[in-house]
């Protein structure tokens, strides 16, 4: 099989998913195509597990992070600077989820400007009950990639994002 033949298969798949009758202009366009789409896909799918219990997508990956941080908590920038999805609105998100008691905020005893923000109980017991079906969702969807494939992937996305970085 030729490599315009691999090609033409695979870009029929998202045109018909799209329903665009038009080829892309190009592989750079088809394959950012894709990529919008997968990642809108899982999204998605993620989001059915996580907005039913009360939080958004982005209020999950601040109660990830603040987990990691663990009972030192951590600067509400650094927060901002470690999410997966950028956000202008950090405090906001923060905001929402005091007041859900799922985290909570002082100021830095050694710097009053920082702010440091720490998961509560609430917040580790709700990431708890996450944590397994997200996990098989995840591996779910990774399955029709075998492990080679799927660190060849992670790489690939690695290159991508240092070229934009």
């Amino acid at each position: 099989m030729t490599q315009q033949t691999t090609t033409s298969r695979k870009a029929k798949g998202l045109l018909e998913e799209i329903r665009q009758s038009k080829p892309f202009d190009s592989p750079a366009q088809e394959a950012i195509l894709a990529l919008y789409r997968t990642s809108d896909m899982l999204r998605r799918r993620f989001s059915q597990l996580i907005e039913p219990r009360g939080i958004s997508m982005q209020q999950y990956n601040v109660l990830r992070i603040l987990r990691g941080a663990g009972k030192t908590g951590t600067p509400t920038l650094e927060i901002a600077d470690r999410m997966i999805e950028m956000t202008p609105g950090v405090t906001r998100l923060l905001d929402k989820l005091e007041a859900k008691r799922l985290v909570r905020r002082e100021r830095c005893p050694e710097d009053r400007r920082q702010v440091l923000c720490r998961i509560t109980e609430s917040g580790l017991r709700l990431l708890a009950e996450l944590d397994k079906p997200l996990a098989a969702v995840g591996a779910k969807s990774m399955e029709p990639l075998p492990c080679a494939e799927q660190q060849a992937l992670i790489r690939t996305l690695e290159k991508i994002r240092e070229k934009l970085g």
